[in-house]
């Protein structure tokens, strides 16, 4: 059944429905784009997807909990029952998510976020399970720390991608989106348009725009990349109260200013829509801004990428441990894989090939090989036919690559032996594309910045497109990866490569 999106304002969290009636609006300009806003002004001020969607959410984390927990009770403490552990447990559980607000509508189905502070807010509940069972005397409550808490939270993190893959896949039908009025100059509109309709699963729906002059990407035109122009940036706070937008979204524009971002917050106040503003280092987010106050002005803080650390060390042990224990699940398949390259055209089973590590040094990494033994040698009368982007050299049909190389290319099966790599410590598991040294020679300043952090086993590009990403948009990626690295990040990366493995999409 098909929803329409239906705006209402908070305020202190508790939703405030507007009479759109009632409120007096400036004089608006006609832009010819009449129907659009007509049609608009009709939409419901409240959308009830939303508060399903977080109902689901909120439901099924309770649910699991409880059942979970009531197993947990039968199973560790019923030679000598104490109802305290589960009765502590459970209140610990709501206070741990809630505190740390894992159930805000602003974290759920946001990327990274939303597992980021699901995380914390179960590391929270194991911490307060542990200091209650010291100051109660419960001593016996290291398998509620260390079984239960760690057992929920698999159980939590799971549903909560199956909920968001739900979520996404309405989205990709143009269902559940939340209405976008942009305001900015139109060719920083149309960057942005161009990526909502990229990535469908944000949520965003851009369905109105405002411009300094009023007018498209063209002289005359109404519009910007099929979007109608309803208006300029003095009229916008008019508009969204009109038209009931849930995001206003302001790009970069020479004509804003302090002065007139700060009437434009104080006239979105009481309305549906939430203000966000595009920073000028639009490929730094997550937790290196942080906004403060100082000398009595709000100043975007921009920390350092971390390079190094507690958090560091932490990836760098996950990468040894978690690498190390692939290794032994997969040692059969990799046996198997052995032999069938063996007896496909009796060459070597591992290729070598020297690629650029972090700060520039190179290594050996290992792959299973893929193609015929004189593949390098017949790369010269094939650059022709390059496909790839940028210093890349891809062909999707490329006649080197062997039979059953093109079966292990299409699942990723031939990079399994990186996980040596990873193991020595010359790789992680996440990270930027591993680059031949005749890439990095051609390299700009900026993608340089990819060399700061060891190479990965997947990344950003494995999960958005793999080869058929262009140039541009894979570098774009690593440097995000490398700008916003987090642990979390990490998780989430690892979670949906196995995914797009599976599918075989953008691999040859």
């Amino acid at each position: 059944m098909e929803e329409s999106v239906r705006p209402s304002s908070t305020v202190n969290g508790t939703p405030q429905h507007i009479d759109l009636q009632s409120i007096p609006l400036p004089p608006q300009r006609d832009t010819g784009n009449a129907a659009a806003v007509d049609t608009m002004s009709a939409r419901p001020p409240y959308a009830a997807w939303e508060s399903r969607y977080r109902a689901w959410v909120i439901g099924s984390d309770v649910f699991t909990a409880f059942v979970l927990i009531v197993m947990s009770a039968f199973l560790i403490d019923r030679s000598d029952p104490h109802d305290m552990h589960a009765l502590g447990t459970a209140a610990a559980f709501l206070f741990g998510l809630s505190v740390c607000r894992a159930w805000s509508p602003r974290v759920l189905g946001e990327g990274a976020e939303e597992y980021r502070t699901l995380g914390r807010g179960l590391v929270t509940t194991a911490v307060l399970v542990a200091l209650g069972g010291l100051l109660f005397g419960a001593l016996a409550v290291q398998p509620w720390v260390f079984i239960v808490v760690p057992m929920i939270s698999v159980f939590m993190f799971l549903q909560r991608y199956a909920l968001r893959q739900v979520l996404h896949r309405r989205r990709r039908l143009g269902e559940c989106l939340l209405p976008v009025l942009a305001a900015g100059s139109p060719d920083t509109v149309a960057d942005l348009i161009a990526r909502t309709k990229a990535d469908p699963h944000v949520g965003w729906r851009v369905e109105a725009v405002c411009t300094y002059s009023g007018a498209g990407t063209e002289r005359g035109s109404g519009e910007v990349e099929g979007v109608p122009v309803v208006g300029k940036l003095d009229d916008l706070a008019g508009h969204v109260r009109r038209g009931g937008y849930r995001v206003v979204a302001v790009t970069a524009d020479q004509h804003w200013n302090p002065k007139r971002l700060q009437r434009l917050a104080w006239d979105l106040e009481g309305t549906s829509a939430e203000m966000v503003v595009a920073p000028m280092l639009m490929e730094v987010a997550g937790p290196r801004l942080n906004v403060s106050g100082v000398l009595g002005m709000p100043l975007l803080r921009v920390t350092a990428p971390m390079f190094t650390g507690g958090r560091r060390l932490v990836k760098e042990a996950l990468d040894r441990f978690g690498s190390a224990l692939l290794l032994t699940l997969v040692s059969p398949l990799l046996l198997v894989i052995a032999v069938a390259i063996r007896l496909d055209d009796r060459g070597p089973v591992i290729y070598r090939q020297r690629r650029v590590g972090r700060d520039g040094h190179t290594f050996t990494m290992l792959k299973f090989r893929t193609m015929v033994t004189n593949a390098d040698k017949l790369k010269r009368e094939l650059q022709a036919d390059n496909e790839g982007a940028g210093p890349l050299f891809k062909m999707k049909k490329d006649p080197r690559v062997t039979r059953v190389g093109g079966l292990l290319r299409r699942y990723s099966l031939d990079e399994l032996p990186q996980l040596f790599n990873v193991v020595s410590g010359r790789m992680s598991l996440v990270g930027p594309r591993p680059p031949l040294p005749e890439e990095t020679a051609k390299y700009a300043p900026d993608a340089r910045r990819r060399l700061l952090v060891k190479p990965g086993l997947t990344g950003l590009w494995q999960v958005s497109g793999r080869s058929d990403l262009s140039w541009a948009e894979s570098i774009r990626l690593d440097l995000r990866y490398v700008e916003d690295w987090s642990l979390a990040l990490d998780l989430v990366i690892l979670w949906k490569t196995f995914r797009a493995v599976v599918q075989g999409r953008g691999a040859y």
